[in-house]
């Protein structure tokens, strides 16, 4: 039997922390964060583990970890941590370098959401539902999907019936500081 032996990335920590600061070396593994996760049923790893190995430098593992991509930045773990580890924050940080390293993501679906939410907020300042949902459709290739199985319609019905309750506005709102946003995520996408 073939032994496998850690092949740390000495400076992976400083890298995300770099990022950050997320105070990812003051995690004493105390479970709380994936106690408190709500969709730990769908991880690879939970989020106490992949703090872990960004602290012992493995950096293959956690990138190409499904983890990170089902994490829905929730914040539940961040607002449990005994310690202030900022652990949604730390999986957005690995997202982004996963996508900036080129790894394949085990979703792609979450990954054409994930670019897609960005692109969104980054034009507008926020979150404009009315355009999101069909550029992640049309991205995500779940537009054909849902027009093969004839469950289109049924999408198109419900955004009626949101726009008719006045829950999906026509036009977005604009926000100050639009620029400002707009130079942050233009800043973490480098």
């Amino acid at each position: 039997m073939a032994q496998e032996f850690l092949q740390p990335d000495y400076g992976f920590l400083d890298q995300v922390e770099a990022a950050g600061p997320f105070d990812i070396a003051a995690c004493f593994q105390c479970r709380k964060c994936t106690n408190g996760c709500p969709v730990t049923f769908a991880m690879d790893l939970y989020p106490d583990e992949v703090i872990r190995l960004v602290i012992l430098g493995q950096r293959e593992k956690v990138l190409h970890s499904r983890t990170i991509w089902v994490c829905a930045s929730c914040e539940t773990c961040t607002t449990r941590c005994p310690n202030g580890v900022k652990i949604a924050e730390t999986m957005d940080c690995l997202k982004e370098m996963a996508i900036k390293e080129g790894v394949p993501s085990p979703q792609p679906q979450i990954v054409a959401l994930h670019q897609t939410f960005l692109n969104n907020v980054r034009r507008r300042g926020r979150i404009f539902e009315a355009t999101l949902l069909p550029v992640y459709l049309l991205r995500s290739g779940e537009l054909m999907k849902k027009w093969d199985e004839g469950t289109w319609f049924d999408e198109m019905l419900l955004g009626w019936k949101m726009f008719y309750k006045g829950r999906m506005p026509m036009f977005p709102k604009g926000i100050k500081g639009k620029k400002e946003v707009r130079k942050i995520l233009t800043q973490s996408k480098k």
